[in-house]
């Protein structure tokens, strides 16, 4: 396992993020859980990420239960307040401390920081009081993680010296998001790099035939998903890299790949970047909205909004795609198509718009 320093203590560069862990009937299932927690401090894992709202408010006692046979002083635990969840911050910590069975949290973070919540996050209190936390030690490192608009980000990393930042940070939102942006912000500031999704939510784990042959070739050895950590590593402000794992294969895949000290080269970055395009243009509708498609729908659908809406979910995933489905405004649905071929008659992409139709319909639109 690799190490980083990080004030006075070193971290493992690999996180174990408890937000995906393997459930049965809906909850955690503990046995595989546990054996995965096991493996990971065996393999030299010693950061540990949860969160009031993880798994339905259960991830946290998971994680107590768990690391409990374990010295106190062998990992370090990171939780978070989440305001939308519960406003209550006084409540939430003090229940917190009960569920990880400790007297103190070595890593806090407000959590999920957003362009309509900032300012609560301060004026309510809350990030006062876990700084009193702080000088009481019963924290020990006080954070934020972000998934707000630059300029808010860039307000709330000046509200005062943080001991870090939790930021989506992978290769796919590096070249198509603000994520570099993002990055900078925090470098001038000299806020050590936390990092989630380092795999997109499990998006870059499994990428288009093309794209895997790519990184296939350059390095047969390196696993697909290995990229993705080996990439977000190499960048000098990142400190720990999370990994919400869910099977004991992925927790030895991680291992090994934190094991391996190997450098990340430029040729490497430039291969991985040039496969990022090819699955990006894969993966993409390309629409460009221009609407000529609507005017001869029978049904009256909203081509365009719908196709914007699908290449959200084949980029993100199902993150609240049936409600983003539900809010597109159009008198029919993906379900109403009748495949006439009225569409694509007028599309200059040459899109296979009722194809898609059918796509949507069958995964969305159904009983």
């Amino acid at each position: 396992m690799e190490y980083k320093a990080f004030r006075d203590l070193k971290l493992s560069r690999l996180g174990f993020g408890n937000m995906r862990l393997p459930e049965e009937d809906g909850r955690i299932d503990r046995v595989k859980a546990k054996e995965m927690i096991d493996l990971a401090m065996a393999g030299g894992v010693n950061y540990y990420d949860t969160a009031w709202v993880y798994h339905g408010g259960d991830s946290e006692t998971f994680l107590g239960e768990a690391l409990k046979d374990y010295a106190r002083d062998s990992f370090y635990v990171a939780t978070k307040f989440n305001i939308s969840a519960d406003p209550d911050y006084r409540k939430v910590f003090a229940r917190q401390l009960e569920k990880l069975k400790t007297d103190y949290i070595d890593f806090y973070l407000i959590h999920c920081i957003m362009d309509n919540n900032i300012h609560p996050y301060v004026d309510d209190g809350a990030v006062d009081y876990f700084l009193e936390q702080q000088r009481k030690g019963r924290v020990r490192y006080l954070g934020f993680s972000c998934h707000s608009s630059v300029e808010s980000l860039r307000w709330f990393a000046d509200h005062h010296q943080w001991d870090f930042a939790q930021l989506q940070l992978n290769y796919y939102d590096w070249l198509y998001s603000a994520t570099p942006e993002e990055y900078h912000i925090l470098e001038e500031r000299n806020i050590p790099i936390m990092v989630m999704e380092p795999v997109r939510g499990g998006k870059l784990a499994k990428l288009t035939p093309e794209a895997e042959a790519i990184l296939r070739e350059a390095h047969p050895e390196w696993s697909i998903p290995s990229w993705g950590f080996r990439f977000v590593r190499s960048l000098p402000m990142v400190q720990t890299i999370l990994s919400g794992m869910s099977t004991l294969e992925q927790v030895e895949d991680n291992l090994k790949t934190f094991a391996d000290d190997s450098l990340f080269t430029e040729t490497d970055r430039n291969q991985l970047f040039r496969a990022c395009e090819i699955f990006h243009k894969q993966i993409r509708i390309p629409c460009t909205a221009c609407r000529y498609c609507c005017d001869d729908c029978p049904m009256q659908i909203n081509i365009p909004e719908f196709l914007r809406v699908y290449n959200q979910y084949k980029v993100d995933g199902d993150w609240g795609i049936k409600e983003k489905f539900a809010a597109v405004s159009s008198e029919g649905t993906p379900a109403d198509c009748v495949a006439c071929g009225a569409c694509m008659d007028h599309c200059p992409q040459n899109i296979q718009i009722p194809d898609l139709m059918g796509e949507m319909s069958e995964k969305f639109f159904g009983e």
